[in-house]
């Protein structure tokens, strides 16, 4: 057995965060990896900023963090050499729910997902600096690949899953309502996979200036644009994907995707009394949602080390995980970051 002094980034409460000492212990059971990068997520905000995420209240301490990479230390596996570079995947299904055994493990009954409060005691997360995880959470990539990059896997797989949810996107007409980090990868997963015509909105300027540099077709701002050629004759888009969570913004995917089309829910937001429910109908729209993911974790993994997609316009900032609130409360700032990273 092996014992391990780590740094830890805890959350109390709300606005209630502190950098704490806590002890490690690995056993020969699964992997023990040194955690060198991670990213704040809006998760993290929300637990920062509300004490809680939806319904799932902090009532411990509990280690923030899910976009995180390091490198091994100690392993179970052969696979996983000391010093080799991996990419933490934070889910951990049961992997014998009925969603399990039909490969649907995003959908499990019992997941563990890093840094939640959904179960009591709460499932820490991995801003720390060492950390024990099942060795298949561990996603190999070359040590000379740039840390920056390849600590974007998590939130890259959610937009690749989200892409992948109507079916083949190759040749289709394409809007992307809300392009915060999440919606820009959308947008370059987007082409990565074919779309001939990307369209996004969003009401930020410099979202929509990422969102170009990702590749977007046409960038329009959210209230002050028109849209009106893109709702004639039933709509324009072959797809829509909302990533705001703004009951206004699935209006309008609603509005401008052609009758048959599909519009793919992604962003997570408040209830939506009055929905348009004759809109759906009449044009015969399917509506998708998209939660998390599954193989797409590791296809993020190989995108991101053979350069297929560059996430790099979306960082904004980096500090050290000593300075913990420091970049909570700027990747709180919506109009001066994107995606904030804390250095181990």
């Amino acid at each position: 057995m092996m014992k391990i002094q780590t740094q830890s980034c805890v959350v109390k409460g709300k606005y209630d965060v502190a950098v704490v000492e806590q002890e490690v212990e690995y056993q020969g059971t699964g992997t023990l990896v040194k955690i060198t990068r991670g990213g704040i997520c809006g998760s993290d905000l929300h637990y920062y900023q509300e004490g809680k995420v939806g319904s799932f209240q902090v009532r411990q301490p509990m280690v923030l963090g899910h976009e995180v990479i390091g490198e091994v230390v100690a392993s179970d596996t052969a696979r996983l050499a000391v010093g080799q570079k991996v990419a933490l995947n934070p889910s951990k299904p049961c992997g014998l729910c009925k969603y399990c055994l039909a490969n649907q493990q995003n959908q499990c009954t019992h997941m563990r997902f890093f840094g939640s409060a959904m179960y009591f005691p709460h499932v820490d997360g991995a801003f720390t600096q060492y950390k024990v995880v099942d060795s298949a959470q561990c996603i190999a990539f070359d040590a000379d690949r740039d840390e920056k990059v390849m600590v974007f896997a998590e939130p890259l797989a959610v937009a690749i899953h989200a892409a992948k949810q109507p079916g083949e996107v190759n040749g289709k007409r394409v809007f992307v309502s809300g392009v915060g980090p999440i919606g820009c990868l959308l947008v370059a997963a987007l082409k990565a996979l074919g779309a001939s015509e990307i369209v996004c909105a969003d009401l930020s300027p410099r979202c929509l200036d990422i969102a170009r540099e990702m590749g977007a077709s046409i960038c329009m701002h959210a209230s002050n644009d028109d849209f009106s050629r893109y709702q004639q004759e039933k709509g324009y888009f072959d797809i829509a994907f909302e990533v705001s969570g703004h009951p206004l913004s699935l209006l309008r995917c609603l509005e401008v995707t052609r009758a048959k089309g599909t519009v793919v829910q992604v962003g997570m937001g408040g209830s939506f009394p009055d929905f348009p429910l004759m809109l759906l109908i009449a044009k015969e729209l399917n509506l998708l949602g998209s939660f998390r993911f599954v193989e797409e974790f590791d296809i993020a993994v190989a995108w991101l080390s053979d350069g297929t997609i560059n996430p790099l316009p979306l960082l904004s900032a980096e500090f050290n995980n000593q300075q913990l609130e420091q970049a909570l409360a700027f990747a709180g700032d919506k109009r001066l970051a994107a995606k904030v990273q804390l250095v181990f």
